[in-house]
């Protein structure tokens, strides 16, 4: 919803709304969501200039961690916004949380996602060799009895034709079936 805006254009929305400016005409002008400029407005009556300050600092969030806050919204009826601003999280975070835990349960959050890549497993590695080994031998075998199945059909190709040269040498027709 909204777009990165200046330390200058943050600050200087916020001494509008102070000053008394409508909130709904700086969402226009600014194109960001009154969310954004209430967040704003409250980062600066509690930290002054340093709370409009850009700053993304990422930490590990414990899963039991995680299912506390989702309790909270939950269970004790708090609002998301009170729960993320004082967990210091995304609100994004949390409504993705909470949205697993009303799926799948809150033991939903204890799951352990990898990402990336899967490491390679040497015994699968060997396991597939051996796999591939059980495969050629099947192949070969396949290839052995096709090749058998081939001589036998030329062989009764070449009977047919015999039989068809000899009936027609006698003045017979053979039938078709």
């Amino acid at each position: 919803m909204s777009s990165f805006h200046s330390l200058k254009e943050r600050l200087e929305t916020v001494l509008k709304v102070k000053s008394g400016v409508p909130i709904v005409q700086l969402c226009k002008d600014l194109h960001t969501g009154r969310d954004q400029i209430l967040e704003w407005v409250r980062r600066y009556d509690e930290q002054g200039e340093a709370g409009l300050v850009r700053h993304k600092t990422y930490r590990q969030i414990s899963c039991a961690e995680k299912e506390h806050l989702v309790r909270l919204y939950l269970e004790k009826d708090l609002s998301l916004r009170e729960i993320y601003t004082s967990a210091d999280i995304s609100r994004t975070n949390l409504e993705t949380w909470v949205r697993i835990v009303r799926n799948r349960g809150y033991s939903a959050l204890y799951e352990v996602k990898r990402r990336g890549r899967k490491p390679k497993d040497m015994k699968q590695q060997k396991q597939e060799k051996y796999d591939s080994k059980a495969e050629l031998e099947r192949l070969q075998a396949e290839n052995l009895r096709l090749r058998a199945e081939n001589a036998l059909l030329k062989k009764a190709k070449a009977l047919m034709e015999e039989e068809e040269s000899r009936l027609r040498g006698s003045g017979r027709k053979s039938s078709k079936h």
